[in-house]
C-alpha cells in the first residue's frame, strides 16, 4: 500500500489514472459526508462541490507542500468551494426574487425560503421550468435561450412571463394556506 504522498507523486509524475483513483477512493467518502453537511443535505450540491474540489485539487496538487495532510488540504478547498456555491446561490435567489416582482394582482409573501422557491419552480411545466432557470438563474438572454431550445425570442419571453406568474401564484397560495 502506498502513502498518499507517494500516490500524489506518482500521479504528478505520469498522470497515473490508477494513482488518482486510489487517492479518490481514499479521500472522497469522508469529504462527501462533510460536503453533505455543509450543503444542508443537498446531495446534488454536495456532489458538485466534491467534483469542483477535485478539479481545483488536481490543478494545484503540484503546489501542495505537505505541511498538513492531504485530507486537511482538500477539506480547505472543499470549504471554499461550498462558500462560493452559497454566494452564487444567494445572488441567483436575489436575482430571481427581483424578477418575480410582477405587475399582476398576486401578492408575493414578504418572506419565503429558497426551498419554497425551488419547490415552486419544480412544479412548473418543463418548458416554463427551463426558461426561468436559463433566464433568471443562469442569466441567458432570450435570444440565447431561443437558440438553445430552438424557439423564438418571443416564445421565450412569454414562457418566462407565465413561469414567473405561476411561481408567484404558488408562493402566494402557499403563504395564504400557512396563515
Amino acid at each position: 500500500m502506498y502513502s498518499e504522498k507517494e500516490l500524489a507523486d506518482q500521479f504528478l509524475k505520469d498522470r497515473s489514472e490508477e494513482a488518482f483513483r486510489v487517492l479518490y477512493r481514499m479521500k472522497t467518502p469522508g469529504l462527501f459526508r462533510l460536503a453533505l453537511q455543509l450543503c444542508r443535505q443537498d446531495q446534488y450540491l454536495a456532489e458538485e462541490a466534491i467534483q469542483e474540489m477535485w478539479i481545483i485539487g488536481v490543478r494545484k496538487l503540484n503546489d501542495f507542500q505537505w505541511r498538513s495532510n492531504l485530507q486537511t488540504w482538500l477539506t480547505g478547498i472543499l470549504i471554499n468551494v461550498v462558500k462560493g456555491q452559497q454566494r452564487k446561490n444567494i445572488r441567483q435567489q436575489d436575482n430571481l426574487e427581483e424578477s418575480l416582482q410582477g405587475q399582476d394582482n398576486v401578492v408575493l409573501p414578504e418572506v419565503f425560503t429558497s426551498y419554497d422557491l425551488r419547490e415552486a419552480i419544480s412544479r412548473l411545466p418543463d418548458g416554463y421550468q427551463q426558461i426561468i432557470i436559463l433566464h433568471d438563474i443562469e442569466g441567458y438572454t432570450h435570444k440565447e435561450i431561443g437558440e438553445m431550445l430552438n424557439i423564438n425570442d418571443g416564445t421565450s419571453k412569454s414562457q418566462l412571463f407565465n413561469a414567473r406568474k405561476a411561481v408567484r401564484t404558488y408562493l402566494s397560495e402557499k403563504h395564504t394556506k400557512q396563515n
